[in-house]
C-alpha cells in the first residue's frame, strides 16, 4: 500500500512539473532580419523587467500604506525604498534610452 501511494506521489509531481514547464513554452517565429529579432528579445526582457518593478511598486505601496498604520519609521523607510526602487525598475528601458541619447 505504501509503494502504491509513493508512486502515485513521484507520478503527480512528475505531472505538475511537465505542466508548469508547458505553461512557460511560448513559440518562437523566425524572422529574416537578426536585428529584429534582437530587437523582439529585448521588447520581451524589458516587458519582464518592467512587470517586475510594478510588483515591486505595489509592494512598497503595501508597505508604507501598513508602516503609517503601525507608526513604524523603519517600515516606512523600507517601504519608500521599494516604491523607489520599483519606480526606476519600471521605467528601466526609458531611462537607459535617455542616458543613451
Amino acid at each position: 500500500m505504501k509503494n502504491i501511494k509513493k508512486i502515485k506521489t513521484i507520478f503527480s509531481a512528475i505531472y505538475i512539473a511537465l505542466i508548469t514547464l508547458n505553461a512557460f513554452i511560448t513559440p518562437v517565429y523566425a524572422a529574416e532580419d537578426p536585428v529584429a529579432v534582437i530587437n523582439n528579445f529585448s521588447d520581451f526582457m524589458f516587458g519582464m523587467i518592467r512587470a517586475i518593478g510594478m510588483i515591486l511598486l505595489g509592494f512598497g505601496i503595501v508597505q508604507v500604506g501598513l508602516s503609517l498604520k503601525s507608526h513604524d519609521p523603519s517600515q516606512r523607510a523600507n517601504g519608500f525604498m521599494t516604491v523607489a526602487g520599483g519606480i526606476v525598475i519600471t521605467f528601466a528601458k526609458e531611462i537607459l534610452n535617455i542616458i543613451v541619447r
